[in-house]
């Protein structure tokens, strides 16, 4: 699975022999599909392992430019922001951090956000990428939509750093195996047999695939099932959720009902 392949990974990138050119790691797919989640199981392991904090996860800001980009570096690094706006003081600011706490790993969650500004603000911070690994033998790790390996694979040089592992979205075959266990730690008094053809089939039309949409749906299904005391989660329960799939919240007649 994904999760299982991610982790590897990163604990590779992790316990890898110094570089003047290292290797980063793309994680692309879906909104709401554990990506990050992934990402923050492998951030508490390291820091629940080891003395001292080599893996540090970077909220990348909405907005564009490098002022933002840099500012999420050093809110993630814990650094007193000031009220300097001048990009090159921030720059310096950031190069001093990463030269003293000596960071093995840079995850940059959200990454497509740096990716929406000007041209040559986006090379900025792909330079600054290439940089890290050079100067300060990081590896980095993006982690966002599909936008990111479309930047990264746009040229040759920045391809031939970095690794692809895909988050698509969930598979019926592996996603029953999801449901049991969820299942198996939800709070209710009676088995709800989540895994049965039918049951399974709606919750995954209902998800369209997506992790964080397969929770939200079990999660409010057992809910309800506790509160009319029923105790378990049926077809009944899922259709009287009246659960809207992600692809079709723009649509026209929801919108109108807001108006």
């Amino acid at each position: 699975m994904v999760a299982g392949q991610a982790l590897e990974r990163l604990n590779e990138l992790l316990c890898r022999s110094p570089s003047l050119r290292t290797r980063g790691l793309m994680l692309v797919g879906p909104y709401a599909n554990g990506k990050t989640m992934i990402a923050e199981r492998f951030a508490v392991a390291h820091l629940n392992a080891c003395e001292s904090q080599r893996v540090w996860m970077v909220q990348t800001r909405e907005g564009a430019g490098l002022a933002h980009f840099y500012a999420s570096i050093l809110r993630a690094l814990r650094a007193p922001m000031g009220n300097s706006r001048v990009v090159g003081r921030k720059a310096e600011q950031v190069d001093h951090l990463l030269d003293g706490l000596k960071p093995r790993i840079l995850i940059f969650d959200e990454f497509h956000n740096a990716l929406r500004g000007r041209s040559r603000d986006v090379e900025a911070v792909l330079a600054f990428l290439r940089r890290i690994g050079r100067q300060f033998d990081i590896s980095p790790v993006l982690i966002g939509e599909v936008t990111v390996y479309d930047f990264i694979n746009a040229t040759d040089e920045m391809a031939s750093r970095f690794e692809l592992l895909a988050a698509p979205r969930w598979r019926y075959d592996e996603f029953l195996t999801l449901l049991d266990s969820l299942e198996s730690a939800l709070p209710l008094a009676h088995r709800s047999d989540l895994s049965d053809e039918q049951l399974a089939r709606e919750i995954f039309r209902l998800s369209e695939g997506l992790i964080g949409e397969i929770v939200a749906i079990v999660t409010a299904a057992a809910v309800a099932a506790v509160r009319s005391g029923a105790e378990r989660i049926t077809g009944a329960a899922i259709d009287a959720l009246d659960y809207v799939p992600v692809s079709r919240r723009r649509g026209a007649r929801l919108r109108e009902g807001l108006l």
